[in-house]
């Protein structure tokens, strides 16, 4: 006979919970590093637009910012690394695009 959820629907086959880790299942689950903020690191207190060789790294190929979640710069630093990246773009120190778009 079919299991019934709260609503009164039965419950699939493939629904049921298997009861296995999935450690145990043959899936193998890998440490992910805790991504720290370079700028606290290195005690960076203020991110300079001439600085063109720090800001390339939180460039992307096309030219974007690169989010916090990749780069993993707090979100303070995040806010002065992305004014910085605009004003290092407008005086032409970095490019507002590269690359084609096709």
């Amino acid at each position: 006979m079919a299991e019934q959820r709260g609503g009164g629907r039965p419950i699939a086959q493939s629904q049921r919970p298997t009861g296995g880790d999935k450690a145990q299942m043959g899936k193998r689950q890998f440490f992910r590093r805790r991504k720290v903020c370079k700028f606290c690191v290195d005690r960076i207190d203020l991110i300079d637009y001439k600085d063109t060789k720090l800001l390339n790294q939180f460039v992307s190929e096309r030219g974007k910012i690169v989010p916090r979640r990749i780069s993993g710069v707090c979100t303070p630093c995040q806010r002065r690394l992305s004014e910085a990246i605009k004003q290092a773009r407008n005086i032409a120190l970095l490019p507002f695009a590269s690359g084609s778009d096709r």
